[in-house]
């Protein structure tokens, strides 16, 4: 059956301008709707046995959870991101956000950034694709994306629909202590890799049959996870992390090979819209100091003089010869404020 719905909802405070602007929903049309528990019972009777498709999927599907969940509803669904779908269907395209996917497909849309709106869009697009590639490609790349990776037995049956997709570290926990400590770029992606795919190395067979809780650290971006993973190696000492030569705190007789490229001190700032997260990484001379959020941080490290660790040095190497545009280098001074 093929049919649409739409209902605003009344989220119980404000709506940001800019989003009023981007939308078209005033803050009285939202209050004039109905709230998301009254909508609960009906909308989970629509949405059972249904998979949900959406651009950016897993954003979409936190929400619903998280609002199903305090509405004392338990929601799972298979998940299908349109834009991993649309990544798999074209390689040969960079951009495949919905603005380019309508302009490159030529779809007409009457309300963009509304939720029917987008979802046309989304049918508009499943049909093109349905025509141009055929139906065994469409639903063979489908059916790969929604293949889901099996859960270890000690872990949520939930546990990868909570995991956040963003950078950071995640601390793997077993009966007996710390299993394995990681980190990336995604928090999510990274977790799952441990437990997905045909051919597993025996650490990862071994790290699924212990596992029996994730912990996940968020962080600004990639430097600052791996930075934190480096650390938490370290001092948590993981059964199932490979153990580098060289790799001790204070590893005595080891120096840097190449000079130190800066006059002093440097910060190197990672922001990261999607989680809200600005960090400020202080080094000198490969040696990281400690990462400041605030004036009062950056002042408590003015006296730090750190220890160079060898590991740290090659990962600063790594990251500074292809440092990501979302980061800036900035020199520090004595009573430096915190850079803007």
């Amino acid at each position: 059956m093929v049919g649409d719905w739409s209902t605003l909802v009344d989220p119980g405070r404000r709506i940001p301008q800019g989003v009023q602007v981007l939308t078209g929903i005033t803050d009285d049309m939202a209050a004039a709707a109905p709230r998301f528990e009254a909508l609960s019972a009906m909308l989970a009777q629509k949405l059972a046995g249904k998979v949900l498709a959406a651009h950016n999927a897993r954003f979409d599907y936190g929400f619903l959870k998280a609002e199903f969940a305090r509405a004392g509803v338990r929601y799972d669904a298979p998940v299908l991101c349109t834009v991993r779908l649309a990544r798999r269907l074209f390689p040969q395209h960079r951009r495949h956000n919905l603005d380019a996917l309508i302009l490159r497909h030529a779809i007409f849309c009457l309300d963009r950034h509304r939720a029917l709106g987008d979802a046309q869009v989304l049918w508009e697009l499943a049909q093109i694709w349905h025509r141009e590639l055929g139906a065994d490609a469409l639903e063979s790349a489908c059916a790969d994306l929604l293949r889901r990776t099996p859960v270890p037995a000690g872990l949520a049956a939930d546990i990868f629909d909570t995991l956040p997709e963003g950078p950071g570290v995640y601390v793997l926990h077993g009966e007996n202590g710390v299993l394995y400590v990681g980190g990336g770029a995604n928090i999510r992606s990274r977790v799952m890799a441990h437990f997905c795919g045909g051919r597993r190395p025996a650490r990862d067979a071994r790290i699924a049959a212990e596992v029996t809780r994730v912990e996940c650290i968020e962080t600004a971006g990639v430097l600052g996870a791996h930075i934190r993973q480096a650390q938490l190696v370290k001092t948590l000492v993981p059964a199932y992390n490979r153990k580098r030569p060289g790799s001790a705190m204070h590893a005595p007789g080891i120096v840097a090979e190449k000079p130190w490229p800066y006059s002093g001190r440097i910060g190197i700032r990672e922001r990261n819209r999607a989680n809200d997260r600005c960090e400020l990484h202080v080094l000198d001379r490969w040696r990281y100091l400690g990462t400041a959020h605030s004036e009062a941080d950056l002042y408590e490290l003015e006296e730090a003089t750190g220890a160079f660790d060898p590991e740290t040095y090659r990962l600063l190497l790594r990251f500074l010869k292809s440092a990501p545009r979302t980061c800036d280098i900035v020199t520090l001074g004595k009573r430096a404020a915190l850079p803007a």
